[in-house]
């Protein structure tokens, strides 16, 4: 069976469910169970978590991470709640007869998509088996190198840097003539072959990051740029409190590099879906200024869009400067992310 037609059979299963509570609680929100009794609702035939049966699934796992896998802990709440399923959602999973023909993927606008981000549709950009193959060894080490100089030192690593650690240390392992090819391929590939319709922000592969013009965020293992993005990050604590906190700061080429290809990864090689999730590498504004903040204690949640109903969140938004990148009805082709700050 091809990987796309089999991924998406399991994403309509539920298998391939990470970040769909989120979207099955937005479902839930605007198809309220007493509705759902009197009219479908009605969604693209080409959905998978996000038809009625992803929603079922999503009930029972966790949420998504933009920067980590799934905690074990989510991963036993997951577990705890196979089998229950509530009323609203057993009317939903009954819809799928009326879900089946309705819309054609044509005819989504990139905010459709987004909505249902974690979802795979019919006109999805693949990678074939060989380059997903050799993305997976390039991203195993980038893991490597990343153990190598630490999560912080990570961030800000150029590319000609992360090229002279891998061939001095043999933990690392110098990378190959196909690797280097992989990142200079995705990095130079027009992201609106893949859906993503954001700006690109940095022109090349090997730009680095100036360590005079960062500086550490205490107690986060991050960093920020002086003056622009540290003022701006000083201001929203100083307003809303010190439960709020930064969760990601300046990355270079190759932190979003690693973060994309382990998205890549878990979507099977569906960059389209990857990117829904995850600015390309080039394409993100963390390069440049933006940041994203959380709420002390919230842990994965603070990448999903629970973030958006915490008090922490609520305060942000009553300051009135405070932009979101990406909203719930951006166009850009990016899911909904609360939590990322628009600096510039």
């Amino acid at each position: 069976m091809e990987r796309r037609t089999l991924v998406k059979a399991l994403s309509v299963s539920g298998f391939v469910a990470l970040g769909s509570g989120s979207v099955m609680r937005q479902l839930l929100n605007s198809a309220p169970a007493q509705q759902a009794a009197q009219s479908p609702v009605l969604l693209p035939k080409s959905f998978g978590v996000g038809a009625a049966q992803g929603q079922w699934a999503g009930a029972q796992l966790a949420h998504g991470m933009e920067d980590m896998g799934m905690p074990g802990s989510a991963s036993q709440q997951a577990a705890g709640s196979a089998g229950r399923m509530s009323v609203g959602e057993h009317q939903l999973a009954q819809q799928d007869a009326a879900i089946k023909d309705h819309m054609p993927t044509q005819d989504m606008s990139p905010a459709d998509k987004v909505r249902y981000f974690e979802s795979v549709f019919d006109d999805d950009f693949f990678i074939s088996d060989a380059k997903l193959a050799l993305l997976r060894e390039t991203q195993r080490r980038l893991d490597r190198l990343q153990r190598l100089v630490g999560h912080g030192n990570f961030n800000l690593l150029s590319m000609d840097q992360a090229f002279r650690y891998a061939r001095n240390y043999s933990q690392v392992g110098d990378f190959t003539v196909q690797e280097k090819s992989l990142f200079e391929e995705l990095f130079e590939a027009d992201a609106r072959r893949y859906g993503f319709y954001g700006n690109k922000v940095v022109d090349s592969l090997t730009a680095t990051i100036p360590l005079k013009e960062v500086e550490k965020i205490p107690g986060t293992g991050h960093f920020l740029y002086r003056d622009k993005s540290i003022d701006f990050y000083n201001r929203l604590r100083n307003q809303v409190g010190d439960t709020l906190v930064l969760t990601s700061g300046v990355r270079s080429v190759v932190k979003q590099m690693h973060l994309f290809f382990a998205k890549a990864d878990q979507s099977a090689g569906n960059l389209s879906k990857a990117s829904r999730s995850l600015a390309p590498p080039g394409y993100s504004y963390h390069a440049i200024s933006d940041f994203d903040v959380g709420k002390v204690g919230f842990g994965y949640r603070n990448f999903t869009a629970d973030f958006a109903e915490t008090d922490e969140y609520k305060r942000i938004q009553d300051l009135g400067f405070v932009k979101i990148r990406y909203t719930a009805d951006n166009h850009l082709g990016v899911r909904y992310e609360p939590w990322h700050i628009q600096v510039t």
